[in-house]
Order: C-alpha cells, then structure tokens, then sequence
C-alpha cells in the first residue's frame, strides 16, 4: 500500500503563486535541505503528472531531479519517457535524457538523445521521428537537431533524412509539420512529377489559416521545359448560413515549348468563385420573414481550357468541354409562392469573341404553388417567368411566358379509376431591342408580337397494389389524351410560324440546317401541341422492409397529326435488384420510323464489403443527316476490389466503339498500412486542347502516378496524388 510520507509545495518569489511541486514517495530522507524520496515516486507539476524510481530536491536552487524509468504525462495528449530528468522550478527550465515523446492525438513520436525545455520551446538532440510502431518503424525521419513549441504544437526538424525501412529515400535541410489536427498556417506536401515533354514537374503549396473564418491556399508551380505559375483557393465561410470560394491562376508558356506544340495561347488564365447562402434576405437585410430565401453564385472566367488542365497534375481532373456557364441564382420561397430571380452568362472558348453568343441576364420567376377548391376537385396553379435575351452584336430580347394549369379531377368506381381534365393556358411576349442582323440587315426583321393558345389533356389511370408475406406489387398504368385548342398570334409569331412549321416538320433531320438558315430561331422557341395519346405502364415490387426490388415502366405515344403522325418513339425504363449486390438498369427508345433503337442505356452493377463493379454502355442515334457525329456508342467500365484492410486495387476504362478510341484507361493499387500508404497508378487520358488556328484538338496523355503517404505527416486528399511521370506519347489513341 502506497503510504503518503511527503508532500512538498515550493513558492519561490521568482516563481508565480501557482506553480508548486507535489511529490509523493514510499520513503524520503532530508539532509542539508537535499530531500530523497525513493520508492513509487511520483509527482505532480503543473499539467505533467511524472513517475521514477528515485527523486532528489535541493531547497536551495529549487532543482528536482528524477532518476530511473521515468514516466510522463502531459494535458492527457503527450506521453515523455527517460531514465534522467531535472525541473527547474524557478527556471522553469526541464531536461530528460534520453528523450522520448508521444503525441497521442496525432500518433507521432520523437525520440532523442536528449532535451532541453524552458517554457512552452523544447529543443531535442539527435533523434528520430516516427508515425509507426517504435520498435519497427516502416518509415522514419532521422534529425540532427529539432524544436518543438508546446502551445502551437509546430515540430521542426533539421537534416532530416527520411528512412523507408531502413533505406534512405529523401534529405531535406528543413522540415516542419503541425502536430495540432486544427487548420493551422503551413507548408502542404508537395507534389512532384517528371515528363520528357513537359520536364520535372514541381508544386509546392502553402496553407495559411490566420483565422477561423477564412484560410488561403497558394500552389505555385514549375514544369521546367514548359513553363511556370500559380494557382490560389480563398475560402472563406462569412456567417453561419454561407460560404464561398475563390479560385484564381496564371500560367506561362516558355517560348520554345508555346511555338512547337502551336498552342493558341501563351498565357492561360483566369478564375472561378463560388458562393452560397441559405438564408440570404434575412442574413443582408436583417429582417425575420419566415420564408426559405437562397442565394447561390457561380461565376467563372477563363481564357482557355488549359487554364484548367494546368491547375493540377491530376489528369483525371482534366476539362473536356469548351463551354463556360456563369450563374446567379436568388430565390425566395414560402408555402403558397416562389420568387426567383436568376443570371446566366455563357462563353464559347472555340470563338475568338461572344458579342454574339445570347446571355440570359436576368430571368424574373414567380410561381404560385397548387391550390384546390370543391375538396380537392379542382386544382390551379400560376406560372410566369420573363427572359432577358442580350447580346452586344445583333437582336436582343425580353420574353415573358405565363403558365396556367387548371384541373379538374375525381374518382369512380371507389376509387378504382382516376380521373381528370386539365385546361392549360399559356402565353408568350417577345418585345425586342438592339441592331437588325447586320449581315443581312433588310431581309430579318423583328417585330414584337403575342402568342397565346390553350390545350386540353384528358387522363384516366388506376393503381392496384396487391401485398404478399414478403413483398408488396404495385401496378399503376393509364392514358393521357392531349388536344390543341385555339391560339392566336401576332407580330413576330405571325411573320415566322410558316418557317417554324417546315423546321418542325423533322426536327432532328432538319435542326441544323434550320438553325443556320434561319436566325430568327434565335427566339422562336415555341412547340407545336400534338394531338396525341400516351399509354402508360408501370409496376414497382418492394420487400417487407419497403425497398424496392423492382421497377419497370412503358410508354407509347401516339400522334394523330398528319403530318408527321403515327406512333411515336417506344419508351422502356427498367430497374431491377436482382440481389442485396447486384444491380440491372435500361433505359431505351425504340424509333418506328427508322426502325431502330434512338436510345439504349445499360448498366450493371456489383456492390459488396470487397468488391465495387460497374459496366455501362450508351447507345444514341439522333438521325440527324446534317450532323456526322449523331450516332454515339460509349462503354464506361470500373472495379474497385479491397482485397484485406490492406491492399486494394482499380480498374477503370472508358472507350468509344463508333470511333474506335480510347477515351481513357486507369489502372493501379494501394497498399495501406497504420502509419504509411504505398500506390500505384497507371494513367491514359485522352484530353482536348485549343491550338493556334482556334480548332479543337486532343492529346493522349500516359501517366505513372506513384503514390506514398507517410501518415499522419501527409493527408489522404481523395485524388491522385504523390511523385508523376509522364510517359512519351503515342502515335496512336487505341
């Protein structure tokens, strides 16, 4: 039994009031003011709670020295071990030798030959530091000196050499590293790659965080054949119901490399912000309307698309669309209306100026949401939204459009059939503005002008639901019979229905041709109402748990028009889980005319603790004669397998069967342990670029990306990742 023989408190008056030593031993002996405890010794100070065979104190210089297996703890965080350790007290100055520390919090541990702490600074000697077990470290960073801040919890290390089973792979002069999991300013692991076109490749980024509410990544980087820039992320989160983002870059081209590669730029630039709020009015506006109200901002600007492509070495990351869309979207909604107002800016990067590309800036939106009367017999909703079409060069406009749906339904035979009747009443404004076409300005003109029409939709339907032991069967099928009523036109309706009929007589055969021909399809974007019947089949099987197993759905329209009459495209959608892991989905369209499927979309699935598997296949005809690209066959395949908690490996393969070409192909592995993750990846991308005489082209790119995460000193940031080389290119794409 531990019997309490000292208990020892030291004010010295050069020491606060607060800092005093308990220490508590099984024997103790006083000479001289030197006070001996042995036996079970331990002792308290400030947050450290420390234990040893033996401890000795002198009154006098107010030093504690500990002797023998001594232990450490700190705050509950850090664990100090040693076999000597002297205490300052008045000093408060702390040595142990040796020297070992566990930061608990993060799992890394140093060990020295010794150290030397005065206040919150801790200087070690010659040691090693670790995130692996002690007595076999995968990996470890040997240091011939080091300090450590015990408030920030930032470590340096000086020489350090990083060691891969006892194999030296790295030297650095200099590393630091947070032991605090807080977001904290820094240097991030840097990233590193080699290409023989492109050279070495290097990013370094810096971290900085000043502040809880907004944190600055930069990324500047160098590809020493091709050229240098930087990349930058803002973030920032501004109240408790909003945050944003914003991204910005610059690159430059060497002179050799920009000329024999005949990029069309040698600078790529520009930004991206992003913003959202979810309580938008009442957060600016400091009022309290009950209301849901939704700002959401995405504004982009570059001037080509190997602004994107340069931003990281991450190829899977790569832009493959050369359309650029910035929005704006405001809103305000309650449980009766909707308000809404929204911006949409587009730039095309093929076209060397957009003065004539239409923006919609901006669209006003107010809907009124369903309403009954007569206990539920009749329902009306409202609708309007009006479009500002602009452009700089060429004919602007403003279009107000004005929905509404009114319904009156009910149900017969108790309730085994649904029916109903829907009066649907719409209009359209176009009011225009700016210059005639100036190419030729004598043969368009645009008047302003009122369309208004209404149609009528007849429905019937039943759903029968049938429920067994283990499941339940839904079925629902019906019919939707739909007729124009009358409608009028006027101005600039009126001039053009005739040549909006030919365009419509086959929209996909004669789309392009019409859209060239005839510029006034510009605004003309009103669709003729086919008198038609929709024969509608769906059936839907759950468990006894309410999943669904089952889905199929069929859908046959049917046109009663003259022109262009008959049946239409024949619609099957299925969804079926054949087991806990294994899924089945189509989706296709079957064109009568041409005798052939518009549309088949297949996919497959396996899903389980090891294994993930995916297997589709896009087939898509528009039978556009216009159009040499109409027909799109594309297969898209992966696997993921995790082997154990410790390898896992994947697969992924995308490829174009009408073109025979590979559109990519990743391949690779990765061996994760506690304290370190070893990868490796084999990459094709097939990638487009803008060259010098503004046509698309494409580079098939090959990459290793070897990936080697020393934990916790190196975070998993979800992509690839690690040391990239780049492998000469191909002289074929497949």
């Amino acid at each position: 039994m531990l019997k309490l023989l000292l208990f020892l408190t030291i004010v010295a008056a050069s020491v606060i009031a607060d800092d005093k030593v308990e220490v508590y031993a099984t024997s103790m002996d006083t000479k001289d003011n030197i006070v001996t405890a042995d036996g079970e010794v331990v002792v308290i100070y400030q947050d450290y709670q420390l234990s040893a065979k033996k401890a000795i104190y002198d009154r006098n210089n107010g030093e504690l020295e500990l002797f023998g297996n001594i232990r450490a703890n700190k705050g509950g965080n850090v664990k100090l071990l040693g076999e000597y350790a002297k205490l300052n007290i008045a000093k408060k100055e702390r040595t142990f030798k040796p020297f070992y520390m566990l930061e608990q919090t993060s799992d890394v541990w140093i060990s020295g030959d010794g150290s030397y702490a005065k206040d919150v600074d801790v200087d070690v000697d010659t040691g090693v530091m670790s995130g692996c077990d002690p007595n076999n470290p995968i990996w470890k960073m040997e240091f011939t000196s080091s300090d450590y801040n015990t408030d920030t919890m930032w470590l340096n290390l000086y020489n350090a050499r990083i060691y891969i089973y006892d194999i030296p792979v790295f030297y650095t002069p200099y590393f630091g590293y947070s032991l605090d999991t807080t977001r904290r300013t820094g240097l991030l692991p840097p990233m590193v790659g080699f290409s023989s076109k492109e050279g070495l490749y290097y990013e370094q980024a810096l971290f900085i965080a000043e502040s809880n509410w907004w944190d600055l990544e930069l990324k500047p980087q160098i590809r020493t054949n091709r050229g240098s820039g930087l990349y930058t992320t803002f973030r920032f989160v501004d109240s408790k119901v909003s945050k944003g983002h914003l991204t910005a870059g610059y690159f430059k081209e060497k002179e050799d490399y920009f000329l024999e590669n005949e990029i069309a730029n040698k600078k790529h630039y520009g930004f991206n912000f992003l913003y959202e709020n979810s309580d938008v009015i009442n957060e600016w506006f400091s009022t309290s309307f009950k209301g849901q109200s939704g700002l959401y901002a995405d504004v982009v600007n570059i001037n080509d698309v190997e602004y994107i492509n340069l931003s990281t070495n991450d190829t899977t990351k790569n832009a493959t669309t050369y359309q650029l869309l910035s929005r704006i979207n405001l809103f305000y909604n309650t449980d009766e209306n909707y308000f809404g107002a929204y911006f949409k800016h587009y730039k095309n990067l093929k076209l060397s100026s957009n003065e004539t590309t239409l923006q919609n800036l901006p669209t006003a939106h107010y809907h009124r949401y369903l309403d009954t009367f007569f206990e539920d017999h009749f329902i009306y909703s409202f609708d309007i939204m009006s479009n500002n079409y602009y452009r700089s060069l060429g004919k602007s406009a403003t279009q107000t459009d004005i929905n509404i749906p009114l319904t009156l339904q009910t149900s017969a035979f108790e309730e085994l059939l649904n029916l109903s009747y829907e009066a649907n009443l719409y209009a359209q404004h176009t009011l225009f503005t700016g210059d005639e076409d100036s190419a030729n300005p004598s043969v368009y003109e645009y008047e302003n002008g009122i369309f208004a029409r209404n149609y009528h939709v007849l429905s019937a339907s039943t759903q029968l639901t049938k429920a067994y032991e283990e499941s339940t069967h839904v079925i629902d099928f019906g019919a939707k019979y739909q007729r124009e009523g009358s409608k009028t036109e006027s101005g600039y309706y009126e001039d053009y229905k005739d040549y909006q009929d030919f365009c419509s007589i086959d929209a996909n055969k004669l789309n392009a041709i019409c859209s060239s021909s005839y510029p006034f399809r510009d605004f003309y974007n009103i669709s003729d109402i086919e008198e038609n019947m929709q024969l509608y089949f769906s059936h839907y099987l759950y468990d006894s748990e309410g999943k669904q197993i089952f889905y199929h759905r069929l859908s046959q329209n049917y046109s009663y028009e003259d022109v262009g009459g008959g049946a239409g495209e024949l619609e099957n959608e299925l969804d079926y889980q054949i087991t806990d892991s294994v899924n089945f989905y189509n989706n296709m369209f079957y064109n009568y005319d041409e005798s052939a499927f518009s549309k088949n979309f297949n996919k497959i699935s396996y899903v389980d603790s090891s294994f993930n598997l995916g297997l589709s296949h896009m087939y898509q005809n528009s039978f556009d004669i216009a159009d040499p690209e109409s027909e799109i066959s594309y297969v898209t395949s992966s696997l993921n397998y995790k082997f154990n908690s410790h390898y896992s490996y994947n697969f992924r393969l995308d490829y174009d069967l009408e073109r025979s070409e590979k559109k990519s192909l990743e391949v690779g592995f990765l061996y994760q342990k506690r304290c370190w993750d070893f990868g490796l990846t084999y990459l094709e991308n097939n990638r487009p670029i803008l060259n010098n005489s503004g046509d698309s082209d494409s580079i098939y790119d090959r990459y290793i990306y070897v990936t080697i995460r020393l934990k916790p000193i190196m975070k998993n940031d979800g992509g690839l990742s690690g040391f990239m080389f780049r492998l000469p290119d191909k002289s074929e794409t497949n």
